[in-house]
């Protein structure tokens, strides 16, 4: 059975920097490879060829223009609550209830 995987990527430009996303679906406990962000990169609309193998950077060409494209696999949502982080954080506070 195939699971969605989202790959975060950041377009580094003279125009400036965006962060995307794409999809990839792999099977279950398969971890997204190089050629998997390729293509996803490529879906996406990228005429992309690898620049760093180790970091997973991209360089991109569009008729006029090159560009880099870095895929963050390590990205974490700012807005992602760490919910057992907030628990811990909890105990240590000072009950401002009295008994």
């Amino acid at each position: 059975m195939k699971r969605e995987h989202i790959v975060h990527f950041k377009i580094i430009s003279k125009a400036g920097t965006r962060q995307l996303r794409g999809l990839i679906y792999l099977e279950e406990n398969q971890e997204p490879t190089l050629q998997d962000f390729e293509q996803c990169l490529k879906d996406c609309g990228h005429d992309v060829r690898i620049e760093n193998k180790e970091q997973f950077i991209f360089k991109a060409f569009k008729p006029g223009e090159e560009y880099l494209i870095d895929v963050l696999e390590d990205y974490e949502d700012p807005q992602t609550r760490d919910r057992h982080a907030e628990s811990l954080f909890k105990t240590f506070m000072k009950d401002n209830n009295p008994l």
